[in-house]
């Protein structure tokens, strides 16, 4: 499906209104080698509480009211996961609610022997987070301070950006107008 954009004015109208109109991203699922393994990981390292259980073994997750924000499957078969370059599941992102709990949390992961493999500000959006690995190799994303669109529709300008590649470098040079 493809939908021509004018960049000043966002997609063209059709005849037809659009009538999707998500409020929030409701869960992620994943699936996984070993149940019990990630089940443990999504509950002693990250915190969430098993809500349920169904009788194809599934996990539901919650952290908050909602009955689940992450689901897990457990797969019939091993695979490795796709490399960066194909296509295929790249992160799911959680929001903290401060950057000085994202120092905690990167003690904390270390302390469990959880693998970082990435910590800073990359640039759209200019949230500072941690990125590490889950017990089946796929990337979970911790950050905090998200840049929010303003009225007039625009983002940030790029120049503004400053990637940093460590928490400490990501507070040291905040991007304009953000308090950390």
């Amino acid at each position: 499906m493809s939908v021509a954009t004018n960049q000043a004015q966002g997609p063209q109208s059709s005849r037809e209104e659009n009538p999707v109109k998500v409020k929030k991203l409701g869960h992620a699922v994943f699936r996984v080698s070993d149940i019990e393994r990630s089940t443990r990981f999504w509950t002693e390292i990250m915190g969430f509480q098993v809500s349920d259980r169904n009788e194809h073994g599934m996990v539901f997750l919650r952290y908050g009211p909602d009955h689940h924000t992450i689901g897990l499957a457990p797969a019939k078969h091993k695979a490795d996961l796709p490399n960066r370059d194909q296509m295929g599941f790249d992160h799911c992102a959680l929001e903290v609610g401060s950057v000085s709990e994202l120092f905690k949390i990167r003690d904390f992961l270390r302390s469990k022997g959880v693998k970082i493999v990435y910590e800073g500000r990359r640039g759209p959006g200019c949230n500072p987070g941690i990125e590490f690995l889950d017990p089946d190799g796929f990337t979970i994303e911790l950050y905090a301070c998200m840049d929010q669109i303003g009225w007039d529709g625009k983002s940030r300008p790029a120049d503004q950006w400053r990637r940093a590649t460590s928490l400490e470098e990501a507070l040291a040079s905040p991007v304009p107008g953000v308090k950390y």
